[in-house]
């Protein structure tokens, strides 16, 4: 494996620590700049040292974390050769590394813990920068350090003939292959669970006083998120301030059939109220009509106002109507697009998750990680269960409780050796 190149200040010495330890068991050839204390250090100095040896070659990354991340990149971007980007999840470490080409990481220690550290490391280290359009931005990144004047735009396209043959031929192979046979999971722990489930109300008729209820189950429960219409955000984020339940909004739901435009704006809006993750539905149609320009300029309008405001972005496919190969274009354009999620269903279709659905999807963004929404009919634990084993990362469901309750009794029962 190439060196490494870490560094730390004061703020982020025992952060450095940890990820040191972890990337050398993980066989990462380590080459440490300090500091090695928490006594006060300059950031600058050491942030600099990294980035000196990235730009030498000495080292193929570097990895700097101070405070918040944000001077060490304006220190290390000082020095030529250097791209470096602040990264506060794995999102935005995808895109540095896969649109950006960024060769250093720096992080915030009081922004993130170490487990996120690590996930965000492990991306950062992992994706490449393969995509000619992005290749041609991050040259022309490059001619600017040089001092050129006359550098040319890029190609507008979204998406080159080759990137689309690329991906019709991915398309291709995945439908070949057989199913692939993830390990069978007998129970889920009910506090495992809660931390899967996205809390979900996105009925035409709910009310003021439904979604107080919903927020309410969710913080005292502890699901991961509660998902709402975009006009109950504002009152969903006062409701649950103070607690770890995130704040979800679905957009262009649940059709799916808005201009890109529309989209990016009801997701610049909710974000700005305080939603943390956005659910947006997938021009269909387009898909369909093998329209995949206008795809890859629909999703990735809403997940670039996500990376903006560091929020996670799902795109649902809305399988019920999908072939097997659409599903899977429908995954590829996603990651080509840098969402964070690929959702089944908006359950308001003829038909919701399917283990075979969920089990091709994530077959599909296996390659890019991108997590798996199930929603859309998952209505008790062994649903949740189900779609888990096939490749669920996520579920929506309005019947949380009830199925928090049954996982709740099984572990009761399995504990007394009634199970």
């Amino acid at each position: 494996m190439p060196l490494l190149a870490l560094g730390a200040d004061h703020g982020g010495f025992e952060l450095k620590e940890h990820l040191k330890s972890w990337l050398r068991e993980r066989g990462h050839p380590i080459r440490d700049l300090g500091t090695q204390s928490k006594e006060p250090v300059d950031y600058p100095k050491i942030a600099h040292e990294v980035a000196e040896l990235v730009a030498s070659g000495a080292c193929r990354f570097g990895i700097m974390v101070d405070g918040a991340g944000i001077g060490s990149a304006m220190t290390a971007n000082k020095v030529r050769g250097v791209l470096a980007a602040a990264c506060y999840n794995e999102t935005l470490a995808r895109n540095a590394r896969e649109h950006n080409d960024a060769n250093v990481l720096t992080l915030g220690a009081g922004q993130v813990d170490l487990d996120a550290a690590k996930r965000i490391v492990e991306t950062f280290l992992t994706t490449d920068c393969t995509v000619d359009r992005h290749q041609r931005r991050v040259k022309m990144i490059r001619d600017y350090e040089k001092g050129r004047r006359d550098v040319s735009p890029a190609s507008p396209a979204d998406l080159s003939a080759d990137e689309i043959g690329r991906i019709a031929d991915r398309v291709r192979e995945l439908l070949q292959q057989g199913p692939s046979a993830p390990p069978a999971i007998s129970v889920l722990p009910p506090d495992k669970l809660v931390k899967l489930i996205d809390h979900t109300l996105l009925k035409p008729e709910a009310t003021a006083e439904d979604i107080t209820q919903l927020c309410q189950e969710a913080a005292k429960h502890g699901f991961y998120s509660v998902c709402v219409n975009s006009s109950w955000v504002t009152k969903a984020k006062a409701l649950l301030r103070g607690t770890s339940v995130k704040v979800c909004c679905v957009v262009g739901f649940p059709l799916g059939a808005q201009s890109p435009e529309i989209k990016t704006l009801e997701a610049r809006r909710a974000l700005r109220e305080g939603a943390q993750e956005i659910d947006m539905v997938v021009n269909i149609g387009a898909l369909k009509g093998k329209d995949d320009l206008l795809v890859a300029r629909d999703i990735r309008g809403v997940v670039e106002v996500c990376i903006e405001s560091r929020a996670v972005s799902k795109v649902i496919l809305e399988t019920a109507l999908l072939t097997d190969e659409e599903k899977v274009r429908g995954c590829q354009l996603s990651m080509k697009a840098g969402a964070g999620f690929v959702k089944t269903s908006t359950g308001f279709s003829k038909g919701g998750a399917t283990v075979e659905d969920v089990a091709l999807m994530a077959r599909t963004v296996a390659p890019k990680k991108l997590g798996v929404k199930a929603s859309g009919g998952i209505r008790t634990y062994a649903d949740v269960l189900k779609m888990v084993e096939a490749g669920a990362t996520r579920v929506g469901c309005s019947a949380s409780v009830k199925i928090l309750e049954e996982a709740q009794a099984m572990t009761k029962a399995m504990a007394s050796g009634k199970g």
